[in-house]
């Protein structure tokens, strides 16, 4: 399988991380995921799960910070458009991400539940986007834990593809 993002200059754009404006933003929070196209999908893929963590923010907050988690696309799905993660334009389960652990404890679901873009707030961050071909659907419910996505996945992957992106301080 393989995972194309486009990028500018070899960021990920503005409009999806912590230089976003406008509507792209929410409470100070870049909510406007970033468009994927996919290829190679393994062809009894029923279905595609996602997610995207910035392990450089280790030294930052002392764990990888978790921006998305999503599941349940079909398998038949080659362009994640932009913004999906708000307006489910291709239905999926929405994950939490690290806004909702208790260290930050964020109680609203558009900031939590959904994707959040970079925003390094130190130097240059990689992030790390993976992608996940499915041999099923998972049993998930809005509101699941990435954990609860790597449990449920064990003995379904197809393939899976990684592409890091870069986010700009």
């Amino acid at each position: 399988m393989r995972i194309f993002v486009p990028t500018d200059n070899g960021y990920l754009a503005d409009e999806f991380s912590k230089h976003a404006t406008g509507d792209d933003v929410y409470q100070g929070t870049p909510v406007k995921s970033f468009p994927i196209s996919l290829s190679k999908i393994p062809k009894k893929t029923q279905t595609l799960a996602l997610n995207l963590i910035d392990f450089d923010a280790v030294p930052v907050s002392g764990f990888p910070w978790i921006h998305w988690v999503a599941a349940n696309f079909p398998g038949t799905t080659r362009e994640i458009t932009a913004d999906v993660s708000r307006t489910n334009a291709i239905p999926h389960v929405h994950g939490r991400n690290s806004n909702a652990g208790s260290l930050v404890g964020n109680t609203d679901p558009a900031i939590f539940q959904n994707y959040t873009g970079p925003f390094p707030p130190d130097q240059d961050h990689d992030y790390s986007l993976t992608v996940y071909a499915l041999n099923t659907k998972l049993d998930l419910q809005d509101g699941f834990w990435l954990n609860d996505l790597l449990h449920q996945i064990n003995g379904h992957v197809l393939d899976t593809a990684t592409v890091t992106l870069r986010g700009r301080v």
